[in-house]
């Protein structure tokens, strides 16, 4: 996981200036910001529309949605969990269940420690080694709760990667 820069609105100023010209800088602008802090920060969406001339409904239309643009830090290693059909089929949702009955983390947030980051996502690509999820970057497959029970207590073994 990469470490971000904590939220500077100059940096984010010079970040918009320096691409506003590029034509659709919208996904750009918000791919450098998220880049340099991990996230895009909502107050910034004024200066973006100004800068590129369009709505501020626009820009924030835009940002909310494309999944994997962040307006909150995100935690220090990031967990998608893949539910399309084909992992439904072969158990995501058990994984699901038992990341927030044993460890108490809801799809969609980050612990409080800034840990872990949970998010859904849909189709990794990896149907055939289903149920699939993705550590910071990495596809896995054939992930159970014992691999999620390791990776929500920072244990990183040799199941970990080594299934992708």
């Amino acid at each position: 996981m990469p470490a971000y820069r904590p939220w500077n609105a100059e940096t984010a100023s010079a970040i918009i200036n320096e691409l506003k010209s590029m034509p659709g800088a919208t996904l750009p602008i918000f791919h450098a910001l998220q880049n340099e802090f991990g996230f895009v920060h909502p107050d910034i969406i004024p200066e973006i529309a100004d800068a590129l001339n369009i709505s501020r409904a626009e820009v924030h239309g835009t940002l909310t949605f494309y999944h994997d643009f962040r307006t909150e830090l995100p935690g220090r290693r990031i967990l998608k969990i893949c539910r399309a059909e084909a992992c439904q089929s072969v158990g995501c949702e058990d994984i699901v269940s038992h990341l927030e009955a044993a460890h108490r983390i809801s799809m969609g947030t980050t612990t409080d420690d800034r840990r872990l980051t949970v998010e859904t996502i849909y189709c990794l690509g990896n149907c055939a080694l289903g149920p699939s999820i993705m550590l910071d970057g990495e596809v896995i497959g054939r992930a159970d709760t014992d691999l999620i029970d390791d990776i929500c207590h920072s244990r990183r073994n040799e199941r970990i990667g080594a299934e992708a």
